[in-house]
């Protein structure tokens, strides 16, 4: 009997380390691939393929494991914050499927407003776009507004 209990003691932090790390929906964990003998690794990801010839002050895409992070994507051309709401989401969706993600898998949101005003217009256009459970968000309207005259920046954070 004490070697049973000693047993379990033993195995107790690695089974409670396991039984922390959050299920999603059709995700596997990182977890589960150093479970395998392949630990996680950071990789970057470029849209369209190939490295930047100049070394760059970010990186659009970064994975690691199953874990997916999308940097803040803006729209840098003249038009209202439904136009610019819109081109985002849809570059947003890119980054994420070229991954192997999708815009349901995703688990948080940050969106960036140049304006407040722009509320309810952006609300118009994002809504709906991330499936029937979308993930968690904060939007908040950035002080000086957004680089490159952007009327909104999202980034997120998702899994494969």
């Amino acid at each position: 009997m004490s070697s049973n209990r000693r047993d379990f003691i033993r195995k107790a932090p690695a089974v409670a380390a396991v039984a922390a790390v959050p299920v999603v929906a059709g995700a596997e964990p990182a977890a589960a691939d150093a479970g395998r003998g392949r630990k996680p690794r950071k990789e970057v990801h470029y849209p369209g393929g190939g490295q930047p010839p100049a070394n760059p002050l970010f990186s659009p895409i970064v994975t690691y494991g199953d874990m997916v992070y999308i940097s803040g994507i803006g729209a840098h051309f003249a038009g209202d914050i439904r136009a610019h709401t819109d081109h985002v989401l849809n570059e947003v969706e890119r980054y994420l499927e070229s991954v192997g993600s999708s815009m349901e898998k995703v688990l948080k949101v940050n969106v960036y407003l140049n304006s407040l005003d722009d509320y309810d217009g952006m609300n118009e256009v994002f809504r709906g776009r991330w499936g029937r459970e979308p993930g968690v968000r904060t939007t908040i309207a950035a002080a000086g507004g957004i680089p490159g005259d952007s009327l909104v920046e999202i980034d997120c954070i998702a899994v494969r």
